[in-house]
């Protein structure tokens, strides 16, 4: 298996980086024409679009708009018939997530200023939130759980799930996660359609306020393109692992991450940053001696080849430069006092402390969130957490001595603007002489 080798010291070594990290798949023209031409079928006519749209991508056809709601007892169903390990994996996770995401809610708060002046910020959930849960390729009920429980911790008044049944086959243990997170509603349907039904609503399917969750490249597209109408948490990229490493760590464990990414997808990210080049020998090594070992081989060889890259650098402060360059979602630090660098990384989607940290407890269940910003993204927003399901609103309740305090500097600010009525309503309430 080949993969792609670079060094720091070589000529080009930038733009080598730039090239790597190009990848416009959800800015695709083509994909972009698709959905739009999707969301505004649906926006026309709303559950009869659904129908057809299914039976065109899922490769069904349900007999009435009804049916694409899967019943709240079917979940639970599933939920009871699993098989108990996995039952317990799933506790396991719900569990911790949980326990995670709880830390993480936040007060409404006040403060009253000497003249009685009280301002401070109420906090508030969302009515109505819509999880998208992939169902093609594959079914992920980790995704599940992580967007249902932070919609559930922060108080969202009800949560609709869309996940697409291809050729009607529903995925059970994406409705037992469903069921033990309590999601509300689910709706088998996916895809840009799914998208703008949750924006905009139809008969069958209400509209919401935020959509979160992962999907293909028309997903994304689609909700890039309802973004406004309703909110959304990012428009996520292909997965992607960056790991930092010195000649001391274990090749198989580093080979076997890289893997646990590029498994994802054929355009997922896979990229190992070391200054030992014997390491990134034996690493290449181990990949290809692993990859065949797989159930998805043919996935993760070409991630690899296409997308991965070992890269040689002088020392370990090269490597976090360089991390904080290319900005990933998931950063593995796998070298001496990896905690000693944390406060150095800049940009990252979830930072893995240590040998024993993988990538893969990250994504099931250590407890942070695995909807993490990618293709960079990470340099400006984080990852899916209660925030993202409550919004802000400013209190101001200002006294009559605040109104002469305040008063004369609104009006002054108001009147450089050219704004004269703001100004005048600033001053009736002091009464300038």
């Amino acid at each position: 298996m080949k993969i792609r080798r670079l060094s720091s010291q070589e000529a080009g070594f930038r733009e080598a980086i730039d090239a790597l990290l190009a990848f416009e798949n959800t800015l695709d023209a083509r994909v972009d024409a698709v959905a739009r031409e999707v969301i505004e079928r649906v926006r026309r006519d709303g559950d009869a679009a659904l129908l057809e749209f299914t039976q065109r991508f899922d490769r069904w056809s349900p007999p009435s708009p009804a049916a694409l709601e899967i019943p709240r007892a079917d979940l639970h169903r599933a939920l009871d018939a699993l098989d108990p390990a996995l039952r317990a994996a799933l506790d396991t996770a719900h569990r911790r997530i949980r326990a995670f995401h709880e830390r993480q809610r936040q007060p409404s708060w006040q403060f009253t200023e000497p003249d009685g002046t009280v301002l401070g910020q109420q906090v508030m959930p969302l009515d109505r939130a819509g999880l998208y849960v992939p169902g093609g390729k594959a079914a992920y009920p980790s995704s599940v759980l992580m967007n249902a429980v932070a919609a559930k911790v922060a108080g969202v008044g009800e949560i609709l799930m869309v996940t697409p049944t291809p050729d009607g086959a529903r995925n059970d243990t994406v409705l037992a996660a469903a069921a033990l997170a309590g999601v509300d509603r689910v709706f088998a349907v996916g895809g840009a359609q799914a998208v703008a039904a949750l924006a905009w609503g139809t008969p069958t399917i209400p509209a919401v306020d935020k959509i979160v969750g992962p999907g293909n490249a028309y997903v994304a597209a689609a909700k890039r393109q309802v973004f406004g109408v309703v909110g959304i948490d990012m428009v996520a990229g292909p997965s992607e692992i960056l790991i930092i490493a010195d000649g001391a760590a274990n090749a198989d464990w580093l080979a076997i991450d890289l893997l646990s990414q590029a498994e994802h997808d054929e355009i997922a990210q896979a990229i190992l940053v070391s200054p030992d080049r014997a390491l990134l020998d034996r690493v290449a090594a181990s990949l290809a001696r692993q990859v065949d070992t797989l159930p998805r081989a043919a996935i993760a060889r070409a991630s690899i080849e296409n997308r991965g890259a070992l890269i040689e650098v002088r020392d370990l402060a090269e490597a976090v430069d360089l991390a904080n360059t290319i900005a990933p979602e998931h950063l593995e630090l796998q070298c001496a006092g990896a905690g000693a660098w944390v406060p150095r990384i800049r940009h990252a989607g979830a930072i893995f402390i240590g040998a024993h940290s993988s990538e893969a407890l990250g994504d099931y269940c250590a407890g942070p969130n695995h909807v993490l910003p990618t293709a960079r993204t990470a340099r400006f927003s984080s990852p899916l957490g209660v925030h993202d399901f409550q919004k802000r609103s400013s209190i101001l309740q200002v006294s009559a001595a605040g109104a002469r305090t305040l008063g004369p500097t609104a009006a002054a600010l108001a009147r450089a603007e050219g704004l004269e009525a703001h100004a005048r309503s600033a001053d009736i309430r002091y009464a300038p002489p």
